[in-house]
């Protein structure tokens, strides 16, 4: 099996450090000074990782830069939860803004936010049938 540890660029790690845990019910596992956070709780160990807005990701992409106003990225996260409405409410409270309320799908229940620093994530749970409901 190989294990898959998610990153997380962020621009102030105390504010993320607190939405994560609080918002999401993520808990630190350590600190890697001051630029770093890992949060577990979840089936992947998450990794803060303190960059500056406006830093380059990469020496060889000059031209990208990080930016942590709302941004479409093809990779997100899903945090499964037991119940979508209270963990909208507990991420908005915490600072998410809420993109896509929760709708019912065939395999369970579903929302849509955005984490204060722009990256987009859902909150969904699954009914009895889960995936298998649309799997073919």
């Amino acid at each position: 099996m190989i294990d898959v540890l998610v990153n997380v660029d962020v621009e102030d790690l105390v504010r993320a450090t607190a939405f994560y845990r609080d918002g999401v019910g993520l808990t630190v596992a350590r600190r890697f000074g001051p630029g770093a956070v890992e949060l577990v709780g979840a089936t992947s160990r998450i990794y803060l990782l303190q960059n500056a807005d406006g830093s380059a990701p990469l020496p060889t992409v000059p031209a990208a830069r990080r930016t942590y106003g709302r941004h479409w990225t093809p990779v997100h996260l899903d945090f499964v939860v037991d119940d979508v409405d209270a963990a909208v409410a507990r991420a908005c409270a915490a600072g998410a803004r809420l993109e896509k309320p929760p709708s019912d799908q065939a395999w369970g229940r579903i929302a849509t936010l955005a984490d204060p620093f722009g990256h987009g994530f859902c909150l969904l749970s699954f009914n009895a049938a889960g995936y298998d409901a649309i799997a073919t």
